[in-house]
């Protein structure tokens, strides 16, 4: 068993690097290995909507990290988002990466548990997080809930790590997905059905 925990932070080793930590921790704990992906701050392309990754199964644009993530959503059992809040968003630049990597590689991860968490140094952290769990609920993945909204606060690691509260939303992140992860698996039910999209127009 294994979980992504995408860093959507230009700074690699900062808050939101901290709080998917305290995840990845809890999630080790139980028995579930994990891996970190930063994003990186090189730039990244928006989706163009040119529908060339329905054939190639990855995005057309080859220049920037979107292609190396798309197969680690895949290979992953559970995938955790971590962003810094933006204008009460999150990360223009993951919103960049997270658009084309679940457009061109989404259809593979239904059914998988996903979770977002966020942080800011005061406020903000709800809209950003309902901003990211939408990648979860439009792709057919079980969103996973935590004690309250997933979010930390501070304006540095040292911050962070002093949010007792936000610290352990993020270890109770971590106990629900391993459980729900194994629960899946030893659940031995078949996947629900998955009927052919139909898409409505409302304007003729």
């Amino acid at each position: 068993m294994k979980v992504l925990l995408i860093n959507g932070s230009p700074h690699e080793k900062g808050c939101t690097y901290t709080a998917l930590t305290e995840v990845a921790k809890a999630l080790e704990g139980q028995g579930v290995k994990t891996r970190i992906f930063h994003i990186g701050t090189k730039p990244v392309r928006g989706c163009i909507d040119c529908g060339a990754c329905a054939k190639l199964h990855k995005c057309a644009f080859n220049d920037d990290v979107v292609n190396e993530l798309i197969p680690l959503m895949q290979e992953a059992e559970g995938i955790v988002i971590g962003s810094p809040v933006y204008y009460a968003g999150p990360n223009g630049a993951l919103c960049a990466v997270l658009d084309r990597a679940f457009y061109a590689g989404g259809g593979l991860v239904a059914f998988k548990p996903g979770a977002a968490i966020v942080s800011a140094r005061r406020s903000g952290t709800t809209a950003a997080f309902d901003r990211l769990n939408k990648y979860f609920t439009i792709s057919r993945m079980p969103v996973v809930s935590s004690q309250y909204w997933n979010g930390v606060h501070g304006n540095c690691p040292e911050e962070v790590l002093k949010d007792a509260e936000g610290l352990q939303t993020m270890r109770t992140i971590g106990y629900n997905m391993a459980w729900l992860i194994k629960s899946i698996k030893d659940g031995k039910q078949p996947l629900p059905q998955i009927e052919q999209r139909q898409g409505t127009n409302f304007i003729r």
